[in-house]
């Protein structure tokens, strides 16, 4: 989502990520009204059977209408799918995802959708992108998927109460936004102050996150602090993935690079569990 619509530059990142051994890509039609979808079909080019490659669909776009408009039915999902297919360059994708969801959709007609689809061979498998705990289980108690795709990092703890449900129900985690918006990158502090000027980040107000980020930081010790927020994300057995974004190469090869390094223990586990705050999805549960 976050490569932008240069195309030499794009590819150059998506190249220099395989290259470091990246082998999960996780796009989707809506991001730059399909192009990013594009760009990474390009990149991949002569190189597709080296990662797992996901996208999304469930939103639609019609000329002349403002906005995207939400369209979860049968038809859409299996003419969008085409439509992913020619942009990435490919014939199947690995993991196909419903890009939201309501209680209120047709989910019985969704779930058919992708099982007719993985069944003719033109997706591996699918999941969901969506914090609805009331979707969520709807689709765990009555589909197959494989995985859902939440906001999760140590300033979001929302998904945690999900987590063992999930792993019981043989279903993965992919943690998008482990790094909260840059707040848990490198220069934190200076983030904190350029880019949010005075404003908090969820249940953090702008002196909260001023007074914890150094206890975080004192945590990490001598490691970025990405490899903190990564591994954390990755200690509970549900995650299968973290996907930070990367608009540059600097930032892709300073995410690899905290990565890369040893995970926490669980004595530093358990210091920023009494560090940071436990928080629930309080809506869209029934």
């Amino acid at each position: 989502m976050s490569l932008g619509t240069e195309e030499t530059k794009a590819i150059d990142i998506v190249k220099r990520a395989l290259d470091l051994g990246i082998n999960y890509l996780d796009t989707a039609d809506l991001y730059d009204f399909g192009q990013n979808e594009e760009l990474v079909g390009r990149a991949l080019k002569g190189q597709r059977d080296k990662v797992v490659l996901a996208t999304k669909a469930g939103n639609k776009w019609t000329q002349g209408k403002e906005g995207w408009e939400w369209d979860p039915s049968k038809q859409h999902i299996q003419s969008a799918v085409k439509d992913s297919l020619r942009r990435l360059q490919t014939d199947y994708i690995d993991l196909y995802q419903l890009h939201g969801g309501t209680i209120d959709d047709p989910t019985e007609e969704t779930i058919e959708a992708f099982e007719e689809l993985k069944k003719e061979g033109y997706i591996r498998e699918y999941g969901i992108s969506s914090i609805r705990p009331n979707v969520i289980k709807r689709f765990v108690e009555n589909s197959s998927i494989v995985s859902v795709m939440m906001q999760y990092s140590m300033f979001d703890t929302r998904p945690e109460e999900w987590l063992d449900y999930l792993h019981e129900n043989n279903v993965s985690v992919i943690a998008r936004g482990p790094l909260a918006k840059g707040l848990l990158s490198e220069n934190a502090l200076n983030k904190l102050q350029d880019k949010f000027k005075g404003k908090g980040f969820l249940d953090y107000s702008h002196e909260e996150l001023e007074n914890l980020l150094p206890k975080l930081m004192n945590v990490t010790g001598e490691k970025p602090l990405q490899t903190t927020a990564f591994h954390y994300c990755l200690a509970h057995h549900a995650v299968a993935a973290v996907i930070p974004g990367a608009s540059s190469i600097e930032q892709l090869e300073a995410n690899v690079h905290a990565m890369n390094e040893q995970a926490i223990s669980e004595t530093q586990y358990s210091t920023i569990k009494e560090l940071v705050k436990q928080s629930n999805y309080d809506s869209h549960r029934d």
